[in-house]
Protein backbone atom coordinates (compact mmCIF):
# COMPACT_ATOMS: atom_id res chain seq x y z
CA UNK A 1 0.00 0.00 0.00
CA UNK A 2 1.06 3.47 -0.86
CA UNK A 3 1.84 6.30 0.96
CA UNK A 4 -0.96 8.11 -0.74
CA UNK A 5 -3.46 4.73 -0.23
CA UNK A 6 -2.70 5.03 3.06
CA UNK A 7 -3.20 8.67 3.66
CA UNK A 8 -6.66 8.53 1.98
CA UNK A 9 -7.90 5.35 4.03
CA UNK A 10 -6.97 7.19 7.43
CA UNK A 11 -8.98 10.01 6.30
CA UNK A 12 -12.06 7.70 5.13
CA UNK A 13 -11.92 5.75 8.76
CA UNK A 14 -11.30 9.27 10.52
CA UNK A 15 -14.53 10.70 8.90
CA UNK A 16 -16.39 7.39 9.96
CA UNK A 17 -15.35 7.36 12.92
CA UNK A 18 -16.39 10.99 13.78
CA UNK A 19 -19.60 10.53 12.24
CA UNK A 20 -21.01 6.99 12.91
CA UNK A 21 -18.88 5.02 15.55
CA UNK A 22 -17.85 7.81 18.53
CA UNK A 23 -20.93 10.33 16.88
CA UNK A 24 -19.42 13.61 18.10
CA UNK A 25 -20.42 15.22 14.46
CA UNK A 26 -17.12 17.41 14.93
CA UNK A 27 -17.04 17.80 10.98
CA UNK A 28 -20.22 19.76 11.13
CA UNK A 29 -18.58 22.26 13.93
CA UNK A 30 -17.78 25.84 12.75
CA UNK A 31 -15.28 26.18 15.41
CA UNK A 32 -13.64 23.12 14.37
CA UNK A 33 -12.97 24.09 11.04
CA UNK A 34 -12.02 27.99 12.69
CA UNK A 35 -9.03 25.91 14.92
CA UNK A 36 -8.22 23.13 11.67
CA UNK A 37 -7.20 26.48 9.74
CA UNK A 38 -5.00 27.71 12.08
CA UNK A 39 -3.41 23.82 13.39
CA UNK A 40 -2.65 23.73 8.99
CA UNK A 41 -0.73 26.63 9.03
CA UNK A 42 1.94 25.55 11.59
CA UNK A 43 1.85 21.98 10.27
CA UNK A 44 2.81 23.35 6.91
CA UNK A 45 5.44 25.31 8.38
CA UNK A 46 6.65 22.48 10.26
CA UNK A 47 6.11 19.84 7.20
CA UNK A 48 8.38 22.85 5.27
CA UNK A 49 11.05 22.85 7.91
CA UNK A 50 11.91 19.32 8.02
CA UNK A 51 11.11 18.63 4.04
CA UNK A 52 13.35 21.01 3.03
CA UNK A 53 16.06 20.81 5.18
CA UNK A 54 16.26 16.84 3.79
CA UNK A 55 15.46 15.92 8.02
CA UNK A 56 12.69 13.94 6.32
CA UNK A 57 12.00 12.43 2.93
CA UNK A 58 10.32 10.52 1.12
CA UNK A 59 9.87 7.99 -1.89
CA UNK A 60 8.71 8.93 -4.66
CA UNK A 61 7.65 5.59 -5.56
CA UNK A 62 4.83 5.99 -3.19
CA UNK A 63 3.52 9.96 -3.05
CA UNK A 64 1.40 11.90 -5.47
CA UNK A 65 4.09 14.46 -6.40
CA UNK A 66 2.35 16.88 -5.50
CA UNK A 67 4.14 18.89 -2.65
CA UNK A 68 3.01 21.45 -0.79
CA UNK A 69 5.23 23.43 1.64
CA UNK A 70 8.29 21.27 0.29
CA UNK A 71 6.18 17.98 1.81
CA UNK A 72 4.04 15.75 -0.07
CA UNK A 73 0.34 16.48 -0.67
CA UNK A 74 -0.26 13.38 1.42
CA UNK A 75 0.77 15.07 4.76
CA UNK A 76 -1.75 17.17 5.02
CA UNK A 77 -4.16 14.14 4.72
CA UNK A 78 -2.72 12.44 7.72
CA UNK A 79 -2.22 15.49 9.65
CA UNK A 80 -6.11 16.11 8.96
CA UNK A 81 -6.84 12.55 10.36
CA UNK A 82 -4.20 12.87 13.30
CA UNK A 83 -5.81 16.37 14.67
CA UNK A 84 -9.57 15.13 13.84
CA UNK A 85 -9.44 11.75 15.86
CA UNK A 86 -7.62 12.98 18.89
CA UNK A 87 -9.98 16.06 19.42
CA UNK A 88 -13.33 13.87 18.37
CA UNK A 89 -12.06 11.13 21.37
CA UNK A 90 -11.73 14.19 23.58
CA UNK A 91 -15.41 14.61 23.25
CA UNK A 92 -16.40 11.11 22.94
CA UNK A 93 -14.50 10.60 26.07
CA UNK A 94 -15.38 13.67 28.06
CA UNK A 95 -19.46 12.80 27.57
CA UNK A 96 -18.48 9.66 28.80
CA UNK A 97 -17.10 11.11 32.32
CA UNK A 98 -13.58 9.67 31.52
CA UNK A 99 -11.18 12.09 32.78
CA UNK A 100 -7.42 12.24 33.60
CA UNK A 101 -6.44 10.60 37.09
Amino acid sequence: MTYTQLAILSVILVVIADRYVLKTHLLQRKAFWTAYAIIISFQLITNWWLTSRKILSYSEDVILGLRIASAPAEDLLFGFSMVTLTISLWIFWGRKGIQRL
